[in-house]
Formats: C-alpha cells, structure tokens, sequence
C-alpha cells in the first residue's frame, strides 16, 4: 500500500510541468525548515564546530536553508531520472576534466570514484553513467525498504549498479579486475574497524580506508569527483585528478597518506561552497559526540 501510494504522488507530480514540480519540493524544504527543530540545531552544532564559531546567524540560516532544499531537491532528481529520458538528463549536466578518466582507462586500470554528499549527488551519479561511464555505487541498506526500492530503481536505470554496503569488498574487487568503476562515499559515518583517523575541515575525523587499500592493492586509481550549480538547473560534475598512493613497504602509512589527501580534497570544496554539503547529518557523532548535546 504504501509504495503503490507514493507511486500514485509520484505519477501526479510528473504529469505537471517540472517549474510545479519544483516549486512543490521549495514548499516541502521550507516545511521542513520550519518544523525541524531537531536538524536545524544539527546544522548549527555541525557549522560552529567545523568552523570555529565564525558564522554568523545569518549565514548559519542561509546554509541550513539551503541545506533542507538541497535534500529535496535530490529527491526531485530522483523522480526524474525514474521517469525523463536520457537526454533530457544530460542535457542539464556538463562534466569537468573527462580526459582524466580516459587516460586511466588507457592505462588498463579501474577507477574509484570517491564523492560525498554535496549538492545534486543523485543527479551526478546519473551524469557519470551518461556523459563518462556507468558506476556501481555502494550504498548503505535503509530501514524503510519501500523507499529504497524506490531509490534503487532510479539510480539504476542508466545503467548504474548497486552495491549494498554489507561485505562489499568482495564484490568491489572483482569491479576492479573486470576495469569497471566503482563509487564509494567518503564523508558518512563509520566504525573503528572501517576507517584512519585524518584531518578534515582542521578536526580529527575517521574516514572510510577502503578506497586506499584496494587502490594500492589491485592498481586501481582513486578519482574524486563532486558536482555543483549556479541555478539549481544546470550541473556540472567536476573530475578531479587522481589521488597518487604510494606502493611502499609500509602499507599502513600508504593508505592513510592517501586517505589524508582524499579528506584534503573534500575540505577544500566544502571550504569554498560550503552551503552545497550535506550538514544535516551528524557527522562527528563518533569521533565527537560531545557537540551535539
């Protein structure tokens, strides 16, 4: 019953043209804003701590704003990759530094792209299967499973894969020897055992270790990549050069020098649009649970 429901909003939204349907997530975002107490405080904490205390009010509300809108907005480009053509999608997406892929694949490698959750991150895996090559995600499984049907169906549909997060190193090796590409998130919370300890936004932090051990173990190449907008309407993904990593003896300072330049690149697109990332979310809540009481 309740997916046939959101199957039924979901055909009635996309009979309007997509202004409507935009201005029907604005509404929702802004509902949210209004009604979310709990996140709007989370946007604060996560802002005054990785930022010293240096906003102010005024630009704390502009990001949180912003931040309730870019969550539903990633929603609307689900609903549209579920239902538009391919050409309509990629239309709306132009890619930065593609020649950086071609010549890794020139080389026989596989890529890995790393990326967070920043700005339009559903509507840019769809662009990379689009405009680069297709990708198979890793995704984490969620408790309300008739969304995520509903999510998975989207993201697949040009042709991208899914990976569920539970024992994905297996299958993410054989993606690496068969030279497809892979997408791993690099900015969500994890356990001990999964990640080293960097420095991202001038804090200590646990990232995922993953894209570093296999890249250094199978010859695979570390590609970060982000996408960004000036209008909400036109996107561009922007491929970053390869992260290097080192094939020394120490295998541990190797990863963790790599993961370091991962978080690097991570802290410099946030410090300079720092509205498009996804400060909803307690990201610090292992590493340093003590800014959100």
């Amino acid at each position: 019953m309740g997916y046939n429901f959101l199957l039924v909003i979901e055909h009635i939204l996309m009979l309007v043209p997509h202004k409507a349907r935009k201005a029907f997530f604005t509404f929702l975002a802004f509902i949210g804003y209004k009604s979310a107490k709990k996140y709007r405080r989370i946007v604060r904490q996560n802002l005054n701590y990785a930022f010293d205390n240096s906003m102010s009010d005024e630009e704390i509300d502009t990001i949180t704003r912003y931040s309730f809108k870019n969550l539903l907005y990633n929603f609307l480009h689900l609903m549209e990759i579920r239902h538009l053509s391919k050409e309509e999608i990629a239309k709306r997406i132009t890619v930065i530094n593609k020649k950086e892929i071609e010549r890794i694949h020139k080389e026989g490698r596989a890529v890995i792209y790393v990326t967070p959750h920043y700005c339009a991150w559903e509507l840019g895996a769809a662009g990379l299967a689009l405009h680069v090559e297709p990708i198979a995600p890793v995704y984490k499984k969620l408790k309300n499973r008739i969304y995520e049907k509903w999510l998975l169906d989207a993201r697949a549909r040009f042709g991208n894969t899914n990976l569920e997060k539970t024992n994905v190193v297996k299958p993410l090796i054989r993606l690496i020897k068969q030279g497809k590409a892979s997408g791993i998130l690099i900015d969500t919370n994890i356990n001990e055992k999964e990640g080293v300890m960097v420095n991202f936004l001038g804090k200590p932090l646990r990232m995922t270790a993953t894209p570093a051990y296999l890249a250094r173990k199978f010859n695979a190449a570390i590609v970060p990549v982000h996408i960004r907008t000036d209008d909400e309407e036109n996107y561009t993904i922007i491929i970053a050069d390869e992260i290097k990593i080192d094939k020394t003896e120490n295998e541990k300072e190797d990863i963790q020098k790599a993961t370091q330049l991962q978080a690097d690149w991570l802290t410099s697109i946030i410090k300079k649009e720092p509205k498009f990332w996804f400060w909803l979310h307690r990201r610090w809540k292992n590493d340093k649970p003590e800014i959100y009481t």
